[in-house]
């Protein structure tokens, strides 16, 4: 397969959805193409929440609604506000296939397979130590056993990526940009998760967390459900564990034990745990994606849009677009850092970067305002509809007035104000 001994088009180190997507594509177009996975397999030491969205995945498997391991199609997606005992839930139903929630060990094991078959190497059990450079330029991998040496490097090993640290694409990441996520696997019937949920037995239901034993933390939880199974979880900033001394899996037990959340999982028992570092600096926090010889895709480039909980879109399509930027390189024999920044180009016309520019500020405002947002407004959510829910037999008119006027007398109206210009600050950064 190799033009000589180690020497190869492209290596791609990382067999997420970014570097499974970009070995693929590369291997259609007919480039020689190397995947390196630290992991036993692709997907053994992937983690994630627990949905892949179609549009995305159809660009880089077509047939992979017949053909990859799923699990359901999801046609509901809940958001619950949990209090500390009590919650309000907003649901939203659709019947359609603009999502699945998948087991990340099967379906990137499968999405490996795929890339095999159009022509991609794969090396498995094998750590990158540090990248070769030569006159300024990536020119290949140093692993534990031996080296390997291509025109382009395209890194895709994740949030931490010390390899673009190495070369100064990026620098340390602050702890309040990277979430700590912690996830359960319960296993349960699956008649019994069809009753729960209100499902039939190929749909599927997502439910995004706010509060609970997370109030007033910058972090979310999440379910989603599985064949056979349950995966809940959450993740919160490595910043805010830190600050607080708390330990990711006491908060995760606490979610488990809440009363909206404890009667769904009632009866199961555990199939896995696992914890994965999320990028969650967003829009402002992205590195330097290229130099010469060299991109870098999917978390490793911070792309993930933490609003919506999109990431392995983003990673898929990030890997595509620099798999296209590759073939051009290779074609015009040129791995400059010019010519690699089309790679950048293409993401500033994709949703991509449009998305995450769009919530630029996001971040700042929520970790400036988190006790507001993620803590008091949530309670008062709940607070309305346990008063407008009471018959208590006191006028209406007199609990609206009561509830309206502790709106202003359980908080400053400083901070008030602060939370409004907050929420403008936010709104005009969106719209405009």
């Amino acid at each position: 397969m190799l033009k000589r001994e180690n020497k190869t088009d492209v290596i791609i180190v990382g067999a997420g959805p970014a570097g499974i997507s970009c070995a693929i594509t590369l291997a259609r177009a007919g480039k020689e193409v190397i995947l390196i996975e630290r992991g036993l397999f692709a997907g053994s030491k992937n983690v994630f929440g627990g949905a892949i969205y179609t549009q995305a995945t159809k660009e880089i498997f077509p047939n992979f609604e017949t053909e990859a391991p799923i699990e359901r199609r999801n046609i509901e997606h809940n958001f619950a506000i949990l209090g500390e005992e009590d919650s309000t839930t907003i649901t939203y139903r659709k019947n359609d296939n603009s999502s699945y929630s998948v087991i990340r060990a099967k379906f990137d094991r499968w999405a490996a397979e795929e890339a095999k078959k159009a022509g991609a190497y794969i090396v498995e059990e094998t750590v990158v130590r540090e990248l070769i450079k030569e006159k300024n330029q990536v020119i290949g991998v140093k692993t534990e056993l031996e080296e390997y040496f291509a025109d382009i490097v395209i890194l895709a090993d994740g949030v931490n990526s010390l390899l673009a640290k190495q070369i100064g694409l990026r620098k340390d990441i602050d702890t309040k940009d990277v979430a700590l996520s912690v996830k359960e696997v319960i296993k349960l019937d699956n008649q019994i998760i069809n009753q729960r949920f209100k499902l039939k037995d190929d749909e599927g239901a997502i439910v995004e967390i706010f509060g609970g034993p997370m109030l007033g933390m910058l972090g979310l939880g999440f379910m989603y459900t599985n064949t056979d199974s349950v995966t809940i979880g959450l993740g919160i900033t490595l910043n805010e564990l830190a600050e607080n001394n708390y330990r990711p899996y006491e908060i995760l037990e606490k979610l488990k034990q809440h009363p909206t959340i404890a009667p769904l999982i009632e009866g199961g028992t555990l199939k896995e745990y696992s914890a994965h570092l999320i990028p969650e600096g967003g829009y402002k926090k992205i590195p330097k994606l290229c130099d010469n010889g060299v991109m870098i895709i999917g978390d490793a480039a911070m792309l993930v849009n933490n609003l919506h909980w999109e990431g392995t879109n983003l990673a898929m399509i990030s890997g595509k677009l620099a798999a296209q930027t590759a073939v051009e390189a290779i074609e015009k024999n040129d791995f400059s850092k010019k010519t690699l920044s089309g790679y950048e180009k293409k993401l500033k016309k994709s949703f991509i970067l449009k998305d995450l520019k769009t919530y630029r500020e996001l971040m700042d405002v929520m970790h400036s305002r988190k006790k507001a947002f993620l803590c008091y407004y949530m309670k008062k959510i709940n607070a309305f509809f346990e008063m407008f829910t009471s018959v208590n037999g006191i006028p209406k008119k007199e609990n609206y007035h009561k509830f309206i006027k502790s709106i202003f007398t359980d908080r400053k109206i400083s901070e008030l104000f602060k939370d409004i210009w907050a929420i403008v600050k936010l709104l005009w950064s969106i719209l405009i």
